[in-house]
């Protein structure tokens, strides 16, 4: 979940920014303006100066736009060019992250530092135990030699004085499967052969160095000028995320331009009743255990770090894909838009045909800001599929796909079941472990690559704990007005 800060305040401005500018019909004419308007000379900069902050300004617009900053082939460039292709539809490559590499400056690749808590001690147990002679004495005090350093921690571990501080760089930190890493020019880079997608780096970042490349502008063009049809598909975490009523909320969508709106709750029904018959076949069959597949970087993870997983993973597609299937059947002249709080989704749908464009819990908050949209007053009348089992809206949360099949077995069925809630390296560390298990703790287990589960995405806007009281409380009250019809 994107913690709040001036970094996330600032992508948030330039969404709406842009949305505002698209809808008056002022995009062409003032989009470079933004950086000038956001950064002016009477502010004390961020930065060194202020042009680096207009830099800064003006590669998050192009990662917004849809951009990879490495597309980038003159600076002198102007944003209204970029603009105009992303109109057209700039084609995406599979690879949604990009680094803002103006924004990538700040971070210092030594891992551990010495503070002026240093007392100079007679024992020096930091120099004396230091594997590699790192650690030397100027003027009383300890230094760190950080040609020679391994950051093994064996001396902060030493000094009585906690006078060894370790200065993480928070998105390699953050991330599960060390795919970013500092190149030769102290920026970091994004390998996507060993990218899952799950927007741990870009949430880390405190500087917003690390950006989704976003469909919005594009989107937002052919909703306002009625170029196509489109049918939202919307997932159940976004009934976690605004206050207002899931009516209130869904209909809202549908005032912003969206011909059709679909909750993603309706195909987690399908993956339910699949995913439940498909357990039951394969343990039948003498499958030690099952994994669930509806999280797009849990299965990301899979094929780039643990191909020996794939044999254990569910064959059932995500409520996304089957719920695009439905959308096509319903509505087979619209383009299908899926609305959610997952940066991994935009890979998922890349690879199917049948959805058209994604944009996130945070890219449609800024719609309403953008149209300055009273979620609250928005008309209340229901619009929730009554077809939807309460559970299949649980799927938001972690534990939601078990206890959706919970409901479905029957108590003849021992079925034993084990939550990995976020994939870290623990998380790795079992789930490697699994195949080689000629028995395991469980028998089906659900993988989730956020801790939480979808209600804390990386693109949502609303802190776990209040997430999910008001998922809880969203479900409740569906129950509640279906009961009352």
């Amino acid at each position: 979940m994107t913690y709040y800060n001036n970094a996330v305040i600032t992508k948030h401005e330039l969404l709406v920014r842009l949305i505002q500018l698209l809808d008056t019909n002022k995009l062409l004419d003032d989009i470079d303006r933004i950086p000038l308007e956001m950064r002016p000379r009477t502010n004390s900069p961020i930065r060194c100066c202020v042009h680096k902050d207009r830099a800064v300004i003006k590669y998050k617009l192009m990662a917004l736009l849809g951009f990879n900053i490495a597309d980038e082939q003159h600076e002198l460039t102007p944003l209204k060019e970029y603009a105009e292709q992303a109109l057209e539809g700039y084609t995406q490559n599979g690879n949604f992250l990009t680094v803002v590499d103006e924004a990538c400056s700040s971070c210092v690749q030594v891992n551990y530092t010495v503070s002026n808590l240093c007392q100079g001690c007679e024992g020096r147990p930091c120099q004396v135990n230091c594997p590699k002679d790192a650690i030397m004495v100027l003027n009383g005090k300890a230094n760190i030699d950080h040609q020679k350093c391994v950051n093994c921690g064996i001396c902060q571990k030493a000094c009585p004085f906690h006078a060894i501080a370790y200065l993480p760089v928070p998105c390699e930190e953050s991330c599960p499967v060390k795919a970013i890493r500092k190149n030769a020019d102290g920026i970091e880079e994004i390998d996507f052969d060993k990218c899952i997608h799950c927007g741990k780096c870009m949430t880390a970042c405190p500087f917003g160095a690390i950006s989704e490349k976003s469909q919005i502008l594009n989107l937002f063009n052919n909703i306002k000028h009625k170029k196509e049809k489109t049918v939202a598909m919307v997932a159940p975490a976004i009934l976690s995320q605004f206050k207002a009523s899931s009516a209130q909320i869904l209909n809202s969508i549908k005032a912003v331009g969206f011909d059709e709106v679909m909750e993603v709750a309706e195909g987690a029904n399908m993956t339910t009743d699949h995913e439940t018959n498909e357990l039951l076949e394969r343990l039948n069959s003498g499958a030690t255990f099952m994994t669930t597949s509806c999280c797009p970087s849990y299965i990301e993870f899979s094929e780039k770090h643990a191909p020996e997983l794939k044999p254990f993973i569910s064959d059932t597609p995500s409520p996304m894909a089957y719920t695009a299937m439905l959308a096509k059947k319903r509505f087979p002249e619209h383009k299908a838009v899926f609305i959610g709080p997952c940066l991994a989704k935009r890979t998922e749908v890349y690879q199917n045909q049948n959805i058209d464009y994604v944009i996130t819990t945070e890219e449609l908050g800024a719609v309403f800001a953008a149209l300055k949209f009273d979620l609250v007053k928005t008309d209340d009348s229901p619009i929730v599929s009554k077809v939807v089992r309460p559970e299949s809206r649980g799927y938001a949360a972690s534990g939601g796909v078990t206890n959706a099949i919970k409901t479905i077995l029957s108590s003849e069925h021992n079925i034993t079941t084990e939550l990995i809630d976020g994939i870290d390296k623990k998380s790795i560390r079992l789930l490697r472990s699994l195949p080689n298990k000629k028995v395991t703790d469980a028998s089906f287990y659900e993988v989730m690559a956020c801790d939480g589960g979808c209600i804390n995405g990386p693109v949502n806007v609303s802190p776990l704990k209040v997430s999910q009281n008001k998922l809880k409380k969203a479900i409740q009250e569906i129950q509640s007005e279906e009961a009352a019809v």
